[in-house]
């Protein structure tokens, strides 16, 4: 008989995620269908992206040669039922306060930055890039952790190293790389091109560096299509792009900047939206979305 989530102490809720205690070492982590754009939760859920993040996470993790965070598989029998395929058990870390990101790509607040100095978190880069560029090499620009509704904001490495300590940030920059290298290799084998990632990571009891929260996912991560990719022009994604340029579109009737909620999604741009998840999963892992969802009921 698996539990009901109700057993469970609720520890913290996230634009996405809910986090629940299961005991003293493990916690319950539930990806909802909720979805986000410019630091606002919307009102309208996209169907299936909860089992989506959860499947493509899953995927990673098992690809990825780095310590996880994961402490059971995917039908673990503390699961409960109402979120099994959406749901991970994980073990308990101190989580570390940066969000490290990692872009091979330009473009988005990278590109932002860039117009204004040459730079991207005090990386200088080459002179005349534009939309969408293949950097020289992968840079890793880490952010501060923002609570909903705020902003996360771009710092330097140094800003890193003075919170944590040079090894730890060294170790940080280089995992977060490594891990992006391999990711964007398994992504182009599938010809898809992943822009950019973001990734978190905490410390075990033992003082290890440990890769957790989400893990290469349509929300934590810009994933184009490499067929007509051309730099200057911003590219067609799998993320949620798709919602992002509705919402600031001439159909939507919103301004982003004018301090209203934004405007509940229409049935077309869910369900497009929805296709878009389900075909980054599909494309990358090489796995059916379908047999995903029997496995984990």
């Amino acid at each position: 008989m698996r539990p009901e989530l109700s057993q469970y102490k609720h520890l913290s809720a996230g634009k996405v995620r809910e986090i629940y205690e299961i005991d003293d070492s493990t916690i319950l982590i539930v990806a909802s269908d909720r979805i986000s754009a410019y630091d606002f939760v919307l009102e309208t859920e996209i169907p299936d992206k909860g089992r989506v993040l959860t499947a493509m996470s899953q995927f990673f993790f098992d690809a990825i040669d780095f310590p996880n965070h994961l402490a059971g598989p995917i039908d673990d029998p503390r699961i409960p039922e109402e979120v099994l395929g959406r749901a991970m058990v994980c073990e308990k870390l101190s989580m570390l306060p940066f969000e490290c990101v990692v872009r091979g790509y330009l473009t988005g607040s990278g590109l932002t930055e860039y117009q204004h100095d040459g730079t991207v978190c005090g990386i200088k880069l080459p002179d005349g890039l534009v939309e969408s560029s293949r950097l020289p090499e992968p840079i890793f620009t880490p952010a501060t952790k923002a609570d909903i509704g705020d902003h996360d904001v771009n710092v330097s490495f140094d800003a890193v190293e003075a919170k944590l300590g040079r090894a730890r940030a060294d170790q940080l920059r280089e995992a977060s790389i490594s891990i992006y290298t391999r990711a964007a290799d398994i992504a182009r084998e599938r010809g898809v091109i992943l822009a950019d990632t973001k990734f978190e990571f905490g410390l075990d009891e033992d003082g290890q560096l440990v890769l957790g929260d989400e893990v290469l996912t349509p929300d934590s991560s810009r994933y184009w299509p490499a067929a007509g990719y051309e730099p200057g022009q911003v590219q067609p994604s799998f993320d949620k792009q798709f919602v992002r340029n509705w919402l600031t579109g001439p159909k939507s009737g919103w301004n982003k900047d004018g301090g209203a909620l934004p405007p509940a999604l229409p049935g077309s741009v869910v369900e497009a939206t929805r296709e878009r998840y389900i075909e980054a999963y599909e494309l990358i892992s090489g796995k059916s979305f379908s047999a995903w969802i029997g496995h984990c009921v």
